[in-house]
């Protein structure tokens, strides 16, 4: 298992007062605070796709190469996962005489990797005021490990970053949770706090091996899944912009 840690430049993490000016001037949702019982976390970790990367620009490129247009590539997709599918049955619905395959290396030369562009705008504030706030940040996701690389080009701000291939296993595997632990040298899942766009890739799964879990509603899967009733989760927003806030207030 392979791991990076990221150096951080002091300049770019805010002073604490300028982090706290921020925080009072943002808009919540006061029915999104979590329930004070139990200590909050100290460490958060983000998964990537459609948490910190806008996957706009993956789509369209796969529309491309099959010959479709990102609204077709879209809403095939949607369907996909209204019906519990992964993104895997688009390919051969939108392509059956292909192997899909065979254009991953087309798809990342054109891609060209992870770019600032593909950042969501919230991303860096957020990191940084949690920082400066004083938990600890991690990034661990379903990601390829060439990833690692294009990651850390983006400087940002976190303890960890550790894809799934570098882990040695994949989401929603109870295996890839316990690997984050061990890559952030704690045995304790209760101080984590894991946020995830998908219930079922992220929330549910990190929610039963014993982390707290905020539900990311943004994205595909964000906006198309709904979890069970009994789902407990800490946290549910449609941005990470009031995450330093929530988490501050929950720390007390």
């Amino acid at each position: 298992m392979t791991t990076s840690e990221i150096p951080i430049d002091p300049k770019a993490v805010p002073p604490p007062d300028a982090v706290d000016e921020h925080l009072r001037e943002l808009d919540f949702d006061p029915e999104a605070i979590p329930d004070p019982e139990g200590p909050a976390p100290r460490t958060i970790v983000f998964d990537i796709g459609e948490v910190l990367v806008d996957e706009t620009r993956v789509w369209s490129i796969w529309a491309d190469l099959l010959g479709v247009s990102p609204l077709t590539f879209g809403a095939v997709l949607g369907a996909a996962i209204a019906q519990g599918e992964d993104h895997h049955v688009v390919f051969p619905h939108l392509a059956p005489n292909i192997q899909w395959e065979e254009f991953l290396d087309e798809h990342e030369r054109r891609f060209g990797g992870l770019q600032e562009q593909d950042l969501y705008p919230d991303v860096r504030p957020c990191l940084e005021e949690l920082r400066a706030l004083g938990f600890a940040v991690a990034l661990a996701g379903n990601q390829p490990a060439m990833r690692t690389e294009q990651l850390r080009r983006l400087a940002l701000p976190t303890e960890l970053l550790a894809t799934s291939e570098e882990l040695g296993a994949e989401k929603p595997d109870p295996a890839f949770f316990a690997a984050v632990l061990r890559a952030l040298d704690t045995d304790d899942a209760g101080d984590v706090l894991y946020v995830g766009d998908r219930v079922d890739n992220d929330i549910a799964p990190a929610t039963e091996f014993g982390m707290r879990t905020c539900w990311l509603r943004r994205g595909p899967w964000g906006h198309l899944q709904e979890p069970d009733d009994d789902l407990e989760i800490d946290l549910v927003l449609e941005g990470l912009g009031e995450l330093p806030l929530l988490l501050n207030d929950w720390r007390g």
